[in-house]
């Protein structure tokens, strides 16, 4: 019997499968590193049009950067480093950068945990705060986008001569794509304008891989105009997180060499569907919570037929990482009922995670391998396993004896699409 090994935070879990099913490994694309990251990351700042843009502010300037946090597996001892280096040099003073966590709608990160997320020597050095999407005080309002999405961003990050993003750039299951300016459109704003940005949600074409006519990542390419983000530092990651890529410049620039870098990166092409996958997050950071998690499961679906399984291999050792996730479904007792009530209220960050896993277990089941307690697992409608083993027993006793089964070690960071 053939042995497969997932990743589940930073260990691993195993299981068997019988001989006589066909199982199909999916995985991305190999993506070999083409030089050391440090190499890779000095040849990305040494980009003269990003020179020349910071130079032409002139003067003593104060300088902005957003990073993300601990959800997000960003190398910032790597990146964070040869990018003072590389401001300092041009004139910009130690007590005149400022750092940003982008924490969304996610809990402010406290300083005792900045070093999860900044090298020690950075955090003694700079100023680190954390976002707080819900300090008013602390936001500035600049209009309303076309799509009517109202911009509340952090007042002292929009109040910077210059402005930077770092972060990773990758599918997003239903942003497109991460990287770019979301660091800061979303990280760095207010609860009001990323509910109403996260209400494109429904949009056919809200989804991992488009990005010009995805409405949602459109929206917030606006907000990051009308903010003023100077520049991106952003890096492509093959699945074993090493960086392939590192791009420096303009937002929009970085997007349009990052994209075809991170779909080569990520892309994988399907047949027809499959009775059975056995997918996992990826392990750590990614699993961290449900709410995270979920992102895995968006692409475990995309490859599932309807009334098919899948089981997903997910630590979650913080829960479910929302409040307002668990809140909503506390009333809820089947999908149907999650759907409605969701498309009731209106859009809220927090339970639209709540509609998403109720869309995909519609049309699945869904089994969760976690660290979570079988109680809440059970609240968001999904059905708890006591091993992976006992969860792929099951789904083998449930199919057929054609059953087609496919495993995904690293689903967040495999996009499916169809083969023409």
């Amino acid at each position: 019997m053939p042995t497969f090994s997932l990743p589940y935070g930073k260990t691993k879990l195993s299981f068997t499968l019988p001989d006589s099913v066909q199982v199909d490994t999916l995985l991305p694309p190999k993506a070999i590193p083409p030089a050391p990251p440090e190499t890779l990351i000095a040849n990305a700042l040494q980009n003269p049009a990003a020179e020349a843009q910071v130079r032409a502010k002139g003067g003593r300037l104060t300088a902005a950067i957003a990073i993300n946090d601990k959800t997000r597996p960003v190398p910032h001892q790597l990146l964070l480093p040869p990018l003072l280096k590389w401001l300092e040099s041009l004139g910009i003073l130690p007590e005149q950068i400022h750092f940003y966590i982008a924490t969304g709608t996610h809990t402010p990160t406290p300083p005792e945990e900045f070093h999860r997320i900044a090298p020690e020597a950075i955090i003694q050095r700079y100023s680190i705060e954390s976002h707080d999407c819900d300090c008013a005080e602390n936001l500035t309002f600049l209009g309303d986008t076309q799509a009517g999405t109202p911009i509340y961003v952090n007042r002292k990050y929009y109040q910077a001569q210059l402005k930077i993003v770092v972060g990773n750039l990758e599918p997003h299951h239903f942003m497109g794509f991460s990287g770019g300016v979301k660091s800061a459109s979303i990280g760095l704003c207010g609860r009001e304008t990323i509910n109403r940005n996260h209400a494109f949600l429904t949009h056919p074409n809200a989804r991992a891989g488009i990005y010009e006519e995805n409405p949602m990542r459109q929206d917030i390419e606006e907000i990051g105009e009308r903010i003023g983000i100077d520049l991106a530092l952003n890096t492509v990651m093959n699945v074993q997180k090493e960086i392939i890529a590192v791009l420096f410049d303009n937002p929009k620039a970085v997007m349009r060499a990052g994209i075809p870098l991170s779909l080569q990166a990520t892309q994988v092409q399907l047949t027809e569907p499959y009775d059975l996958v056995i997918a996992s997050v990826g392990g750590a950071p990614k699993d961290l919570n449900l709410y995270q998690s979920q992102k895995a499961l968006t692409h475990a679906s995309m490859v599932v037929r309807d009334g098919g399984m899948v089981i997903l291999a997910a630590e979650c050792g913080e829960g479910s990482g929302s409040a307002s996730f668990e809140k909503f479904m506390e009333d809820v007792d089947t999908y149907q009922e999650a759907i409605a009530k969701f498309t009731r209220e209106g859009f809220r960050v927090g339970p639209h995670k709540a509609f998403q896993i109720a869309q995909q277990a519609a049309r699945s089941q869904i089994y969760l391998v976690s660290e979570m307690p079988k109680e809440l697992t059970t609240r968001f409608l999904l059905h708890p396993a006591e091993s992976l083993q006992s969860a792929v027993n099951l789904g083998i006793q449930q199919l057929p004896a054609t059953a087609r089964i496919a495993v995904m070690p690293y689903a967040t960071n495999t996009l499916p699409i169809q083969a023409p």
